[in-house]
């Protein structure tokens, strides 16, 4: 790929005896979505988590828009531009729509961000105006007051992207984004992330094998911590190793 904003390296990781990620290599075009696939205990999260930082590899290298970023943490990533969201949904129940979009949207508010936290939200004019422009793209505009725990777990997945999208990230990576979802939430969120596309590069993980090779502009597909195959859906649908593994009779049943 001619302009890669993520590039990974030779990344490993070993827990004991297993090779959970085992001499990893790829790159995510600026602007594209690439996706990884692979069925559970292929390595996907643990590769994810190294990316971002909740992991330190043994080996290999994490560069980000052309700075090495391995085992930086992640809340120095995301001032970096990197965000993530996670295959559990990770909101706090308690609070509203609001006041979740505001504590994520303070990264753009000018000034201490410790403060920011500590202003109400009035007080917050960048904070305010971008809590606005996602319930607008979310269509949580209604939802603004609930308490996010009060919310359907459709409309939860599509908080948690916007959290994660409210300090404005230039790489954003989506862990299982239609986890649990109905066929309608699936397929809207699946128009949501593609919409997404150009304005900043995702980084993929997800289950839903068809929603895959319709998103993605790229993909790599992981077997027992190693990468299996690479390249346009096209390609990774037509190479024979992963049809054996991922297309055959079951194809389904084992991506998940």
């Amino acid at each position: 790929m001619s302009d890669a904003i993520l590039s990974v390296r030779g990344l490993s990781v070993r827990f004991g005896t297993l090779a959970a990620v085992n001499d990893i290599s790829f790159e995510a075009e600026r602007g594209g979505i690439t996706s990884i696939i692979g069925p559970n205990g292929a390595g996907k999260s643990s590769l994810f988590n190294l990316v971002s930082g909740a992991l330190r590899p043994d080996a290999g290298r994490v560069i980000f828009d052309g700075r090495d970023v391995t085992g930086r943490r992640p809340d120095r990533l995301l001032a970096a531009g990197m965000a993530r969201s996670f295959q559990i949904t990770n909101l706090f129940f308690e609070l509203s729509v609001r006041e979740n979009l505001r504590l994520a949207a303070q990264f753009v508010e000018p000034g201490s961000r410790l403060g920011a936290l500590l202003r109400p939200v009035g007080a917050s004019r960048a904070a305010r105006a971008r809590v606005d422009e996602l319930t607008a793209r979310f269509a949580l505009r209604e939802r603004l007051d609930e308490l996010a725990g009060y919310l359907s777990h459709g409309e939860q997945r599509r908080l948690e992207i916007a959290v994660a999208l409210a300090a404005r990230p230039r790489l954003l990576l989506l862990d299982e984004p239609t986890q649990g979802m109905s066929h309608t939430d699936t397929q809207d969120t699946a128009a949501l992330i593609k919409s997404l596309a150009g304005e900043l590069s995702i980084l993929l993980i997800e289950h839903d094998v068809d929603l895959v090779m319709n998103l993605s502009d790229h993909v790599i597909v992981m077997h027992q911590g190693a990468k299996l195959a690479e390249g346009s859906p096209q390609a990774v649908r037509g190479d024979p190793a992963v049809q054996a593994a991922y297309f055959g009779e079951g194809a389904h049943a084992a991506a998940h």
